[in-house]
């Protein structure tokens, strides 16, 4: 549910409008509005500032569990400073790691021609000795090799698979043609680019000290961060605040919930020199948005926050697709095996995971075990039949699923019924708004929907409604009081005949609209079915290629033990790819048909912001 707001109209002297601020900090329930605002220069260099702390908070809560973390490192004396010395470190660090990589290509470079002197090259050269250096593909340098001349030595210096290194030594101007590409020597000496390489990665280790020491401080890191976010916090509420009677009078918007109204009012009436006004937020208002639901519903507030908060006045939805989420996720995993790791998963992101994956480790827990057990029922477990593991035959009566020949239907039952909750949802919510009078067309599509479902669709399953079927005259009576809702009283204010056009048209949109949400849910099955095929697939392929598909009778130990090694390893990454993927599709899909299918037939309207009271960050 929407928590229920109320707005102030504070107006104040300027000059009281910092301390203002900072006592609504110390009580920290009062929303300040700040939209509009646009950031002058100095303003973006402090979000380019506080970006920066946020990432250096972010790089050194990884780093202090690293290998290169020295424990027991001596704090910095200031959150300040120890950013400051991070960021130096940080650049230090960046400029190292260059020149590594650069002395590193020069020693690749240098490497096939070994250790060799300038000097002596030239003492060669001074004596009438010239070298020359190649690099050429082997048979060029064997027919070079074979093929010189007298007063021409052709020495081999290096090899690699594609090409030789050589050195051509020449008297005076002897004339030389060769089929290779002629090198020119580095200058630099390989053993002491070495040694250079080998110092920068002493002076790159030295920084861990440093880095150690700022890690130490991550807290006083973050309450310097906190500063410069309160600092900017005010010059948003500064520069967006009214000005009134020459720039003397400020005047504000704020937001509290209701159920701290009481503190909020106490504050307002008992600060000197300033007057406000409160009302109750409606739908109206551009009213921040905070969410409060039990603890089962709020797991999928991180899922409905991906798209949009609701707008304040509406219907939140999460308690309404957190369910079906959960059961749409279990259906595209579609297997009590992979259910189980993501489970495992979850427990470990719980336990270590830290206070922020708490709600993701959570919701993951939740899904997967919703998964275990839909899974169970469908017959899977890493694509093995659970049926004949517990000693079922071929055709023999289960109390599974037979997910492959029954669940296509089903998957369309699902998406009819959870269009038809979304409906119903938007004839409530409009009926809050806006009178009952308002919802008849809406509610002539949901009496129309309904009742076809009732007498046409439940008797697919072997399910009926006595004396409620295609054929019984109840059945025709609630398609005739649908049909006139939706066709002449979609606009009680309107013209009947007007409203037959509109009606009409509406009836050719909604009838395609509402064909393309249902079959939209058949992604479901498919999902399902794709990855338990997948799964069975990695396991034929597992068995035939290890050879267990033929048993291991009169095989040796040894034989047996490559087998199953080879089997386990193409399991692993088999199922691994499988779960992988159908993991990805089981949090996407899900989303998608809550977001498009159930979110337009329930009326979903997007709130503005999120609610989000001016308040201490330390």
């Amino acid at each position: 549910m929407i928590s229920k707001m109320i707005r102030y109209d504070i107006v104040m002297h300027v000059a009281e409008q910092q301390y203002f601020i900072e006592q609504l900090r110390e009580l920290g329930l009062v929303d300040i509005t700040t939209t509009g605002w646009e950031p002058s220069e100095s303003d973006r260099k402090s979000l380019m500032k506080i970006d920066a702390y946020n990432k250096a908070i972010e790089s050194l809560e990884s780093f202090k569990s690293s290998e290169e973390y020295v424990e027991g490192s001596e704090p910095f004396g200031s959150g300040t400073e120890a950013f400051e010395q991070y960021t130096k470190a940080q650049e230090k660090r960046a400029e190292i790691l260059a020149t590594i990589a650069q002395l590193e290509k020069q020693a690749s470079d240098i490497e096939p021609w070994g250790s060799f002197s300038h000097d002596d090259i030239k003492r060669l050269a001074d004596n009438g000795l010239k070298l020359r250096f190649f690099t050429a593909q082997p048979a060029a340098f064997a027919a070079l090799q074979a093929n010189a001349e007298e007063g021409i030595t052709v020495v081999e210096i290096g090899k690699t698979q594609s090409l030789v290194y050589f050195a051509v030594v020449t008297s005076g101007d002897t004339a030389l043609a060769v089929d290779g590409q002629e090198i020119h020597l580095p200058e630099a000496d390989y053993q002491k680019t070495l040694q250079l390489i080998k110092q920068a990665h002493a002076e790159n280790s030295a920084l861990n000290s440093v880095l150690s020491r700022a890690a130490e401080s991550l807290e006083a890191i973050k309450d310097s961060c906190a500063e410069l976010k309160e600092q900017l916090q005010g010059l948003q509420v500064g520069a967006t605040a009214q000005r009134e009677a020459d720039g003397k009078l400020l005047v504000m918007e704020g937001w509290a919930e209701a159920v701290t109204s009481e503190k909020v009012d106490k504050f307002l009436s008992e600060y000197p020199n300033l007057i406000y006004m409160r009302r109750d937020a409606n739908i109206d208002d551009e009213a921040p948005v905070k969410l409060k639901n039990n603890k089962f519903a709020s797991l999928f507030e991180l899922i409905g926050s991906m798209y949009a908060l609701p707008k304040y006045g509406t219907f939140d939805l999460t308690a309404i697709f957190g369910p079906f989420y959960m059961l749409f996720f279990a259906i595209c995993l579609c297997d009590a095996g992979y259910g189980l790791v993501l489970l495992m998963v979850g427990l470990a992101l719980l336990k270590k995971g830290g206070k922020s994956m708490r709600q993701a480790a959570w919701l993951s827990i939740v899904c997967a075990s919703a998964t275990v057990l839909f899974g169970a029922y469908a017959n899977s477990f890493f694509g093995l039949s659970i049926s004949e593991m517990l000693g079922y035959g071929p055709g023999e009566p289960t109390p599974f699923l037979d997910f492959q020949n029954d669940f296509f239907s089903i998957s369309l039952a699902i998406g009819v019924f959870q269009i038809l909750v979304g409906m119903a949802i938007n004839i409530v919510m409009k009926t809050k708004l806006f009178g009952f009078t308002s919802t008849f067309g809406l509610l002539g599509w949901f009496i129309i929907l309904l009742s076809g479902s009732l007498a046409v669709g439940l008797p697919m399953f072997d399910l009926a409604i006595p004396g409620f079927d295609a054929s019984s005259p109840i059945f025709y009576g609630c398609m005739g009081v649908g049909a006139v809702l939706m066709l002449l009283l979609n606009n009680v204010k309107r013209n009947p005949l007007i409203n037959l056009g509109s009606g009409l048209w509406d009836a050719y949109n909604n009838i395609t609209g509402l064909l393309s949400d249902v079959l939209s849910y058949i992604r479901l099955f498919a999902i399902g079915l794709s990855g338990g095929v997948l799964a069975q697939v990695f396991n034929s392929l597992a068995m035939g290629l290890s050879g267990l598909d033929a048993g291991i009778d009169g095989s040796a130990w040894y034989v047996v033990a490559i087998q199953i090694v080879a089997a386990s390893i193409i399991l692993l990454i088999g199922h691994g790819i499988n779960l992988f993927m159908s993991a990805i599709s089981s949090f996407v899909h899900p989303m998608r048909l809550t977001f498009v299918e159930f979110y337009k037939n329930a009326g979903f309207e997007m709130g503005q912001r999120t609610f989000d009271p001016v308040r201490k960050m330390k």
